[in-house]
């Protein structure tokens, strides 16, 4: 009886779910140029196809000429970049799927290309590190806060059935929320999380007012950062709901709150995971992720880690009380585009291991 929770339908706004199952963004670096290809809208249209209830696709890059690391990391403006996105929009209606781009900015976290002058709160690439660049001016915010509500309304025009800020991971705006890497003293600044959160909800009210009152907004929060997986933004429940209800106030309509392993509790005291917390704390929907239906974890899938499928009878309990409200998948889907299918006709003899393998192929 369980499983009936995670295929029971999900509505938010103009949003309508047929399950509780989201394609958790995974960056893929299969786009030439920047421009999603047809190998790109088929391998979303596949995971339509199975039912899964909303696609979050991979990062894809604002108009800021460093809001990417990665020549091969699909943007998000741009005739010929925005034309492909319309192809991938309607792959996937067409296939019956629900769809939201992540739009995203890297800030100063290091990859492959440098593909212009780095935007960074205060110059650092991680805590305690030196400056390295000069922190982003007032007119840099502002030009930024606008790229990604441009991109939002973009969004929207090509049909997009939401979206999604990055938030997490410590890229731009979790290098706005993270002391160690925002430093300021303005308004974009300060000694609390509430003060650092001014620049995600600047960027939550531009993007409201660029989509209207009934289009889903998501953000996507982490308390782990690439440069450092222990560290947290909040470490009391007073403090999260200091840092996530402003952004509720400005505009986010539901929290992707990621974890490395979605059944550790977030706070000593409480069973909670980061996802219950922020429903809890904001009443706000959420999104649960980290590890789900593996064994293992994805940090160590890039050291060449396999995973095991794994039960989710655990999730399924967790999700049918009401802990969160929707269920963020993705290396599982990554390997396995029938996963939710599979799932949900109990062919659990079916489902298969994740293997590093998987993170070089478009399948």
């Amino acid at each position: 009886m369980a499983l009936d929770a995670l295929f029971k339908p999900f509505e938010f706004k103009s949003l309508k779910l047929p399950n509780r199952v989201v394609m958790a963004p995974m960056t893929r670096s299969f786009s030439p140029g920047g421009v999603a290809t047809d190998d790109v809208a088929a391998y979303y249209r596949r995971r339509a196809e199975n039912q899964v209830g909303l696609i979050i696709t991979e990062g894809t890059g604002v108009a800021r000429d460093a809001s990417l690391n990665d020549a091969n990391i699909p943007r998000f403006h741009g005739e010929k970049e925005l034309a492909a996105w319309k192809k991938v929009v309607d792959e996937t209606h067409a296939a019956g799927g629900l769809i939201a781009p992540q739009l995203w900015h890297v800030g100063s976290a290091k990859g492959k290309d440098v593909l212009g002058k780095i935007d960074s709160p205060s110059g650092l690439s991680k805590a305690g590190g030196a400056p390295f660049t000069e922190p982003m001016t007032d007119a840099e915010i502002a030009d930024t806060i606008q790229a990604f509500a441009t991109a939002a309304a973009d969004a929207k025009r090509l049909g997009f059935d939401a979206i999604e800020l990055h938030g997490a991971h410590g890229y731009l705006i979790d290098q706005f929320f993270w002391e160690g890497t925002n430093v300021r003293g303005d308004a974009f600044g300060g000694p609390t999380i509430a003060a650092r959160a001014n620049f995600a909800a600047e960027i939550l009210k531009a993007v409201r007012a660029a989509v209207g009152p009934d289009f889903p907004v998501i953000i996507r929060l982490s308390q782990w950062k690439q440069q450092d997986y222990a560290v947290k933004n909040a470490t009391t429940p007073q403090e999260l709901e200091a840092w996530l209800q402003p952004l509720a106030d400005a505009g986010a309509d539901i929290f992707h709150c990621s974890q490395r392993r979605f059944w550790e509790p977030e706070f000593e005291g409480s069973d909670l995971n980061f996802a219950g917390w922020a429903k809890k704390l904001t009443g706000a929907p959420t999104i649960t992720v980290g590890s789900v239906g593996l064994s293992g974890e994805f940090i160590a899938a890039f050291g060449g880690e396999g995973s095991q499928p794994a039960s989710i009878d655990g999730l399924l309990e967790r999700l049918e009380r009401g802990e969160f409200d929707l269920v963020g998948v993705g290396r599982v889907l990554l390997q396995d585009p029938e996963w939710v299918v599979k799932i949900r006709e109990g062919r659990t003899e079916e489902l298969k291991s994740f293997e590093r393998a998987a993170l070089g192929v478009l399948y």
